[in-house]
């Protein structure tokens, strides 16, 4: 007893003669989460009977936008369900996950890794997608009920994950900019279509993917070349000219991939939360919000809770009565994106975590 007192009065005269050991510690509201909003909970759980219900019988989401189908689209559902917590092994969306995740594995490639769709946005979130169900689905009931079809595509989430990252370091290695554009040929690059990729790649690496350092360093390397001293960050230019949700890109993935020290991030910083109540008013507006959240979660804890009070409420006013929300994309985006721009309360995935 006498030693245990003896460490601790030690301890608590350390804290107290360097109190930037205290101020590094994040209060347990950042990285935790305090209560969630009821009117969060009674949004998300609407939109997500909503999703559920309108899930194809091969585990994706139709769409009467034909482009946007693919594993961008599957990709956000899956992260809406995950984002609140829900359990892919058991409960009462478990089902839904498998269906969608087994769907993405028997889309894919198995030759190139690249994961169906119609771009390399669709590869990048459906990369972010299974980095983020990767280890928590049981493999042993990932393949229950599926078809003599889709067990010939069988194989592990690690095993289709490394594939769709091979794709993506491939691509990028034969890219100019290494960075990535809408093909996985491309040989010019965008700021949305590299941040999409990048924010997958990033994701894998936290689930233990081994990425070299290099791949991740000449992508941010793309992304500071495309980022003035004024926060701007342009499109596939360098420089000005790209929508406000590209300086929220920008942010991330700086903040994902700690870059913190950079003058860019600074910049960008700056720019995002200048622009938190117009930055919405664009023609990507759920596009905005799902990259807005995200960077001001991570950069700037007080600025999100100002933005997500915000967002809460006029997201509340344009939920429809069936649960779904609207999109420039067709309303399986619109609700997808709509919860994962909301996710930020619940704080359960990985990418989540700040």
């Amino acid at each position: 007893m006498k030693t245990t007192l003896i460490i601790s009065t030690l301890l608590v005269a350390v804290l107290m003669h360097q109190p930037s050991l205290v101020r590094s510690a994040q209060p347990p509201e950042v990285r935790y989460g305090t209560a969630v909003p009821p009117d969060v909970e009674m949004m998300y759980q609407k939109a997500l009977t909503w999703l559920s219900t309108n899930q194809g019988k091969d585990g994706d989401w139709p769409s009467n936008i034909n482009p946007q189908q693919g594993a961008a689209i599957c990709g956000m559902c899956m992260m809406a369900f995950l984002a609140s917590g829900e359990d892919p092994n058991f409960g009462k969306y478990a089902e839904n996950l498998r269906l969608a995740t087994r769907c993405m594995i028997v889309k894919q490639d198995s030759k190139t890794g690249y994961l169906a769709g119609h771009s390399m946005y669709h590869h990048g979130f459906g990369m972010l997608a299974l980095a983020e169900v990767y280890g928590v689905l049981d493999e042993e009931l990932l393949w229950i009920g599926a078809s003599q079809t889709e067990l010939q595509s069988k194989r592990t989430i690690g095993a289709a994950l490394e594939l769709a990252v091979q794709c993506a370091t491939t691509s990028q290695k034969d890219n100019p900019y290494k960075a990535w554009r809408y093909s996985p040929q491309a040989t010019d690059a965008d700021t949305s279509v590299s941040g999409a990729v990048l924010m997958g790649l990033l994701a894998s690496r936290n689930a233990g993917i081994k990425i070299p350092d290099k791949n991740i360093d000449d992508a941010i390397e793309y992304f500071k070349s495309m980022t003035t001293k004024q926060g701007d960050v342009g499109y596939s230019g360098i420089g000005a000219g790209g929508s406000a949700n590209l300086p929220c890109i920008a942010l991330l993935v700086y903040s994902i991939s700690k870059r913190k020290e950079l003058d860019q991030y600074d910049a960008v910083k700056g720019r995002v939360i200048s622009q938190m109540d117009s930055g919405a008013n664009n023609s990507y507006p759920e596009y905005y919000r799902y990259y807005a959240a995200q960077a001001l979660f991570q950069a700037d804890f007080d600025s999100w809770q100002k933005w997500n009070t915000q967002l809460i409420r006029e997201l509340k006013t344009m939920q429809q009565p069936d649960g779904s929300f609207p999109g420039s994309m067709g309303q399986t985006y619109g609700t997808a994106m709509s919860l994962l721009s909301l996710g930020l309360n619940y704080r359960f995935l990985p990418i989540y975590e700040r």
